[in-house]
């Protein structure tokens, strides 16, 4: 017996000062990282080397989001990992479910759309369609397709007269998408501009974040699946977006001496927020994730919103609703979004997105995109496979400003993008904005655009300088296993400074 229990006194010794800690299924995540903390604050020589938290397999169901804080960091010799062994998801509620009434597939054209009324017009229904659309009145949603975006609007009445009925929207989102002149639809013009459908949604409010890393340094995240998260603000809010998925919080056109100093042509004001992510890092300093998968995800999957050195290596994104990969400022409200910012890209620096999959991503809001960077600098986006995407598919850049604001360093290399613009328009392959000297896009391989069903016309390139794009160098890129045209790169008032080797 006296042997028996020396042997466990030394293998507990072992354990307590190992620095790990195994957390089973049906056990807390939250304790786990608390009894981390204490380590930190205690100075405990379980923190020498690193502290690893392993997830054993199973469902660690979260009520709330995991929060790491500034004294859950670690520092360069003593990381804090959190790994998961095989079958180890971290996950919260399934998503909400729509149910298409009308059309039954595809989308309708629009009648009118009126900006004085804020209402649409749209053929009649049939009958039996409209019954069930007036029993499922308190959850019904309109989806509209406008070009580079969709708008979601909740439906407040339906008046039908004859043929034509008239449909009218709840607040905010009936004065935004009103009231904004980009994107809007255009009736009568472009094909497909003003297509819709209407949809129920059959779920309520779910959990929309399962892990928040604010202010903690030293993270390491390898080997987790992270799954299962809804979307709630379309049922509140519904869902008037800028671009690239950003919902407006305010915007409307400016009506007397159009133009600001920065842009004379400039005619709306905008002011946006970020959408909600399954998992969000923000005011941190290496931060990884490696060989984690995020699937069945309703809105952004990961977010870096303000880091100093990270990487997203070897992960896995699919079924993502809205953005797989979102980093650096997109100048969100109490800003402006059109000024020229010279103070953001510093906040989102030394970023490596490498390696990765990401498939299916932009089921949602159509307008967001598989990776998304704003405002960043010395930002490497390399060997990342991106495919079936409903917009773009790696974008970095924002501003629409010739000025310099900071980005700079940023390169795109030796990505495969495939099966872009699915549904939207205006949009790239790979696609930039404003000014970013020294930056490449390089040895990338990128299809031709998807046919859109509803695509308003042929503004699809597989490399699209957009707005004011200037600083890179363009060299040997591919498409279809030769290189890619002049005329499949598309460039809209592009800067002076832009180098073609190709």
């Amino acid at each position: 017996m006296k042997q028996i229990l020396t042997a466990l006194f030394l293998l507990m010794a072992v354990n307590t000062y190992a620095g790990d800690i195994i957390v089973k299924d049906g056990e807390s995540l939250h304790e786990a990282l608390r009894q981390v903390r204490e380590w930190r604050r205690t100075g405990d020589p379980r923190c020498e080397g690193g502290i690893t938290i392993t997830l054993q397999a199973g469902r660690y169901y979260m009520q709330e989001p995991l929060f790491l804080r500034p004294e859950d960091s670690g520092t360069t010799v003593s990381p804090t990992i959190i790994r998961g062994e095989q079958g180890a998801v971290i996950c919260g509620d399934a998503r909400q479910q729509h149910t298409q009434l009308w059309p039954q597939e595809g989308m309708e054209r629009m009648i009118d759309f009126d900006t004085t009324t804020r209402t649409i017009t749209i053929p009649t229904p049939p009958k039996k369609i409209l019954s069930t659309l007036y029993a499922k009145r308190s959850t019904l949603e309109m989806v509209v397709h406008q070009r580079w975006a969709i708008a979601i609007l909740r439906v407040k009445e339906m008046k039908v007269d004859g043929d034509k009925t008239v449909v009218s929207f709840m607040e905010p989102e009936s004065r935004l998408e009103f009231e904004h002149p980009w994107p809007q639809p255009v009736i009568g013009g472009e094909k497909g501009n003003s297509s819709f459908l209407m949809r129920t949604t059959e779920q309520r409010d779910g959990i929309e974040q399962l892990v928040i890393i604010d202010g903690a340094n030293h993270i390491s995240l390898e080997g987790l699946i992270f799954e299962n998260t809804c979307w709630n603000r379309p049922l509140h809010k519904g869902h008037v977006t800028l671009q690239g998925g950003m919902p407006l919080l305010d915007a409307y056109k400016l009506k007397e001496k159009e133009g600001l100093p920065w842009d004379s042509g400039l005619e709306n004001q905008a002011w946006i927020e970020r959408p909600v992510s399954a998992v969000t890092i923000r005011n941190a300093k290496q931060v990884n994730f490696r060989k984690c998968h995020f699937r069945n995800l309703a809105a952004t999957a990961l977010d870096y919103e303000t880091i100093n050195e990270g990487t997203i290596e070897d992960c896995i994104f699919e079924d993502i609703g809205g953005t797989a990969i979102m980093a650096g400022s997109f100048a969100e409200s109490p800003r402006e979004v059109h000024r020229p910012y010279a103070d953001l890209a510093k906040q989102c620096q030394n970023l490596t997105i490498k390696g990765n999959t990401i498939h299916d991503a932009t089921n949602e809001d159509w307008g967001a995109v598989a990776i998304s960077c704003g405002y960043v600098r010395d930002c490497t986006i390399a060997s990342n496979n991106v495919s079936n995407v409903n917009y773009s598919g790696i974008c970095i850049g924002w501003g629409w400003t010739p000025y310099y604001t900071g980005m700079e360093n940023n390169h795109i290399i030796d990505n495969k993008v495939s099966g872009y613009a699915r549904q939207l328009y205006d949009a790239g392959g790979i696609y930039t904005l404003s000014n970013q000297p020294k930056s490449t896009i390089r040895n990338n391989e990128v299809s031709l655009p998807y046919p859109a069903p509803y695509a308003t016309n042929d503004r699809g390139f597989c490399i699209y300088l957009d707005a004011r794009t200037d600083g890179f160098t363009i060299e040997n890129n591919q498409t279809e296993c030769r290189l890619i045209g002049r005329d499949e790169i598309g460039d809209n008032h592009p800067g002076p400074n832009l180098i073609f080797k190709q």
